[in-house]
């Protein structure tokens, strides 16, 4: 039915096509991430300027859940980066760096594999 050929030239393909899924679901996680970032941004910007109601529970409860999911990956980069005043440039350094890590990922990682 199956010559051996077949089935060695097919291993190969679907380790391939394993490996790339692997690194679109990467790619997405990442995608997804920054928009957290950018919605955690804009809301901090909202709610600094008193455009959404802080009593709101619902208002809270999203404003807590981004806290919570942004911040411990920029806390460390406020740590690093020089007290600016009112400025809070740690988002767009997240932003950066999940665009290397994308980058690095698709262009140079992915080939060491197929």
């Amino acid at each position: 039915m199956f010559s051996p050929d077949a089935t060695a030239t097919s291993r190969p393909i679907a380790k391939e096509a394993s490996m790339i899924a692997l690194f679109r679901t990467i790619d997405l996680a990442l995608d997804i991430y920054t928009y957290i970032i950018i919605a955690s941004a804009i809301f901090s910007w909202l709610y600094a300027f008193n455009v959404v109601n802080s009593g709101n529970r619902f208002v809270a409860s999203i404003g807590e859940f981004l806290y919570k999911v942004t911040e411990p990956v920029l806390r460390p980069i406020r740590n690093i980066l020089p007290n600016l005043g009112g400025i809070d440039i740690s988002p767009i350094v997240l932003l950066l760096i999940i665009f290397f890590i994308r980058q690095f990922m698709w262009t140079t990682l992915l080939p060491l594999f197929l």
